[in-house]
Order: structure tokens, then sequence, then C-alpha cells
């Protein structure tokens, strides 16, 4: 079954590598949707998938790359979208 969560990412996030750690992440757990930085210094990220593919996606998120520092985390249910077919990174 598939399942779609978007996440808010607070935290030292940008300029760390977050975006490609996301990415990188995604493609390891099969999760599709996308992740970018927003104005205020957080990150959006948007993920779709098998339900244990997206829990996994959601741990990895948290914890971060090694450069980052994770302070917040806000997860909201979504429905899934037919239009991610792949995990990009958006600007």
């Amino acid at each position: 079954m598939q399942i779609a969560r978007r996440y808010l990412i607070r935290g030292e996030v940008q300029g760390v590598g977050f975006r490609y750690f996301a990415q990188r992440s995604a493609a390891r757990h099969q999760v599709h949707g996308y992740v970018k930085n927003l104005d205020d210094g957080s990150v959006e990220a948007f993920a779709q998938g098998p339900e244990n593919s997206v829990k996994d996606f959601m741990e990895d998120l948290a914890a971060g790359p090694a450069h980052s520092r994770v302070s917040d985390m806000e997860e909201t249910v979504v429905e899934p979208e037919r239009a991610y077919s792949s995990f990009r990174i958006e600007r």
C-alpha cells in the first residue's frame, strides 16, 4: 500500500548537503517525491512509497547528514500524488 508524507525539517539543515543526503536515502528506500530548501532556512520533503520505506526514509531525515543538526521535524499525512515517479531535488 502506497502512503505519502510531507516533512518540514528545521535546524542546521541548509548548506550541509541535506538535500543530497535525502535524495540518496530516497533511492536506497525506493521512495518517490522531492526535497527543497525553504526561504526560512528549513527543508521540505515529500515522500511516497510503501509504508515501511517511507518510515525508514523519515528516520534518515530525522538523523540528517553528518554536518547537520535537526532540531525539529513536522510530519503531515497527505494523499499520494501520481506526479512523482522518482525523487528529485527542487529549487
